[in-house]
Order: structure tokens, then sequence, then C-alpha cells
């Protein structure tokens, strides 16, 4: 789904934008002449990023599992821009592996970032749209919210999270008297980001999960979630027959997607564990697009 309309002059508050989804949304909002505040972890490279995409860019450093991280960047919006119309959750961190064989402190870390930089990017927001009377809050969960991914416990509990926590705040709204302000929840499937060059990895191999996606639908679908918000939306076709399964079908789906993952890890390539971007942010995976579609084809070709 695209974007019908033009987004110039909206301010949008974007977080995990030095890379992956994060960076193209930015990207393509700055070329229809968009206000952004853009964050990240990584300062030079979100710097070089707003340097790049012009003056109505505004860089901010943030980890967004630390609370004064995230008022630091609703005060930078409305110091800058005096409104706030769009607040996308994006920044989001993984870990992959056995669960036993993980270290407590990635897994503490994992939700940290993924369900707890939500809501306290969630809070700033709607307090400031309830005071505007709109705006729009969208919280980027994923597949693995609908189909719980086994390897991925920590991950698929944070995404579960996410999407509880934003369809609690939706019904919540309901309540209110507040028709221009929206929130909305989207799911998509794997795709190709740097995401797992940044995932920590206690597999033991490399990870080879998909077929992954273009990251530019993930985008589109944003994007259409500006233009028309709604509650829930699963991206591509791939996840919204995740969620049908997850829905219909819960034990043939959970049945599958264990069995594949567990196929797909034992025969992609041995690599060593590694705790990632977790704590602490790395120079690779700078880009919109990672690798993974590629190392996935030749993988199945083999």
């Amino acid at each position: 789904m695209a974007a019908k309309h033009s987004n110039q002059g909206k301010v949008v508050v974007i977080t995990g934008a030095s890379s992956g989804i994060g960076r193209g949304l930015a990207e393509r909002l700055a070329s229809q002449q968009a206000k952004l505040v853009i964050a990240a972890r990584r300062t030079r490279l979100i710097e070089e990023l707003a340097d790049s995409l012009g003056p109505l860019v505004i860089p901010v450093t943030a980890d967004v599992s630390k609370v004064r991280d995230v008022e630091s960047l609703h005060r930078a919006a409305m110091n800058n821009f005096g409104r706030i119309d769009v607040w996308i959750n994006n920044a989001g961190i993984g870990v992959y592996g056995p669960f036993i064989d993980t270290p407590l402190r990635d897994l503490n870390r994992t939700v940290e970032v993924n369900l707890l930089g939500t809501i306290y990017g969630s809070h700033f927001a709607l307090r400031r749209f309830k005071q505007q009377q709109s705006g729009i809050l969208i919280n980027v969960s994923s597949f693995a919210s609908k189909i719980p991914m086994p390897y991925g416990a920590a991950y698929t509990g944070s995404k579960f999270g996410v999407s509880g926590l934003s369809n609690g705040l939706y019904e919540e709204l309901r309540l209110g008297d507040y028709p221009d302000v929206h929130i909305c929840s989207i799911d998509p499937w794997v795709t190709d980001t740097p995401w797992t060059e940044h995932a920590a990895n206690y597999s033991g191999h490399e990870i080879l999960v998909g077929p992954p996606d273009d990251p530019a639908k993930v985008i589109d679908a944003i994007l259409g979630l500006i233009d028309e918000p709604q509650k829930t939306l699963e991206v591509g076709g791939k996840g919204k027959a995740a969620a049908i399964f997850g829905q219909f079908l819960p034990a043939v789906a959970k049945g599958l997607s264990g069995h594949e993952l567990k196929e797909m890890i034992e025969s992609a390539p041995a690599a060593e564990l590694t705790s990632g971007s977790l704590h602490e942010p790395i120079e690779e995976g700078r880009a919109v697009s990672g690798d993974l579609r590629e190392r996935f084809e030749q993988q199945e070709e083999q």
C-alpha cells in the first residue's frame, strides 16, 4: 500500500533510523518534504543521514530503552517543530538461538529495547497527540507476534508485547473523544534489512530465514498507514498468510514454523556466537537492505 497524499510539512519521529526500515522511511519522507526527527544509537550515521536529507531533518542520539533518551527525542521534535504528527516506534533488536544457551543479559536487552522502548515512545507520543487532538502512532511489531518462533523466544515475546500494547491502547483510545488520534500496529514478514548483521546469534549457524521480503514493501505499508491509519496491518502475502494460519490453524502454523526454522538453522553455514549490536552499536549494516535475500537464494540452490 503506497501513500496517496503528500506528507509535506508533517512532523514525523522515527526511531531506529540509522539503517533498515527506519532509514528507508527517512529517505522517502524527506523526499516528500516532511519534517523529520530521526533517532538511533549510532550518532555519526544519523548525523550523516540528516546532512544528506536536508535542513528539515533533525538527528537525535537515542537508546530507546532509556526513558531520558526518549524524552529528549520528544523534546527535540517539539523544540524544532512545535508539534508531532506521526511517531513511528521502529527501533528493534533480535536474539537468535536456543533459549537456555542465550545469556540472560541478552534476553533482557531484547525486551528492554523492543517492548519497553515501544512503551516509552508510545507514552510520550500519545500524551502529545491528546494535547493536540491529533496524531498517528505506528508501532512496528512482527509476524512473530502471530506465530511464535522457536529459537527466538525473547524476540517473539517482545513482539507479542508490542502487539498487545498497541491493541490495548487502541481500545483505551476508543473510550475517549479523540477521533483524529490513531494507533496502528504493523506486522512485517522476515525482511531483508541489516537486522541479521545486528542480531545476537547463539545458534552456531548463520541466520538464514525466509524467504525474506524487500524492505520497500514494509516502507510502503507504513507510508500507507500515515495516509490511511488502521488498527493492524500484515505486510505482503507471506505476512497475511502467517496471520491467517496463526488465527485459524494455530497448531498447524506453530508446528510448521518450528520444524521449518529448525531445518533452516541446521542447513545454514556455521557461524561464531555473537551478541551482535545488542549492547553496543556496530559499524556494520548501514543500508536500507541487507544481504539476506542473496544468501537465502544461494542456500536454496545448494
